[in-house]
């Protein structure tokens, strides 16, 4: 994978509408912080709850309720959210289980404008195909989730199939670190990820 990279973003203009998927916690305070942080820059921004309504403390105890409703159903829910809203070309972008599922939905949207994954990745269908699409993944070094070697494979084929790929990478975060109500959050790589995303979304809304 490609070393870490640190941007300075300027303005923020113009609007991307981004559906933002919330993890395995459930959709907590700081999604919907996340959601308004966004905002604040122009875009606007979705953030269904698949969890009707559920949220969680432990990832062990979200996971538990991940496995309940099941991988189809999750995506299912994740689909019928999305697209009501496809014609206006998402962003799809998510937290670690829902970075998972905005990355299956974005590579299975050709309207898709770019794929903003925070804490996971998701395996990539055999005969997925995209066309230079924008995606920038951030993730802790190490990060319990996702192994190296993991990562890696992922980025080769990501590029294979087309996408244009940026890795950053916080060493010594914890997994869900941009999360403050969580023993993950590390307030410094927090920051980092979010000036480096705002500007890869400006890059998006100007090109």
């Amino acid at each position: 994978m490609p070393p870490s990279r640190v941007v300075t973003p300027g303005w923020h203009h113009g609007l991307m509408n981004i559906m933002l998927f919330h993890s395995t916690h459930g959709l907590r305070p700081a999604v919907r912080q996340a959601a308004d942080r966004l905002r604040a820059a122009g875009h606007e921004v979705f953030t269904p709850d698949l969890f009707e309504g559920r949220t969680f403390e432990s990832v062990e105890e979200g996971m538990a309720y991940q496995d309940e409703i099941g991988k189809d159903e999750l995506l299912k829910r994740a689909v019928l959210a999305a697209a009501p809203y496809s014609e206006r070309r998402l962003v799809y972008a998510g937290f670690s289980l829902g970075a998972s599922l905005a990355q299956t939905l974005a590579l299975g949207d050709d309207k898709a404008r770019g794929l903003l994954l925070l804490h996971g990745t998701s395996d990539i269908a055999p005969n997925a195909q995209v066309d230079d699409l924008p995606v920038q993944l951030h993730m802790a070094e190490p990060d319990p989730f996702e192994t190296e070697d993991w990562l890696n494979a992922w980025y080769l084929r990501m590029t294979r199939i087309g996408a244009d790929v940026e890795v950053y990478r916080y060493a010594g975060a914890g997994h869900l670190y941009t999360d403050p109500g969580l023993p993950d959050y590390d307030e410094e790589a927090a920051e980092a990820t979010w000036r480096v995303a705002l500007g890869f979304l400006e890059t998006l809304a100007s090109a």
